[in-house]
């Protein structure tokens, strides 16, 4: 199950909450009580590295990883 962030437009506080993705949003602030909350967009908490799928179906070219050719550097250990 996702995790959602929500921030009251009334009084500012800002939360998470484990949803499924088919429950409907929450709407009720904990802290004022008030129907102003609202969801935020925010980042994916995970980023895949190293080979796989995702590198060697969607190269480009000779490209071995679109991360490091983008970036210039590597974030491979030595």
């Amino acid at each position: 199950m996702p995790i959602y962030e929500y921030r009251c437009e009334a009084c500012g506080h800002e939360m998470e909450a484990l949803q499924k993705i088919s429950d409907a949003p929450l709407t009720d602030c904990p802290a004022c009580g008030k129907s102003e909350l609202k969801k935020q967009i925010s980042a994916a908490g995970f980023r895949l590295k190293g080979g796989g799928w995702y590198e060697t179906d969607f190269k480009q070219g000779k490209k071995k990883n679109l991360h490091e050719s983008s970036s210039g550097g590597s974030d491979k250990a030595a």
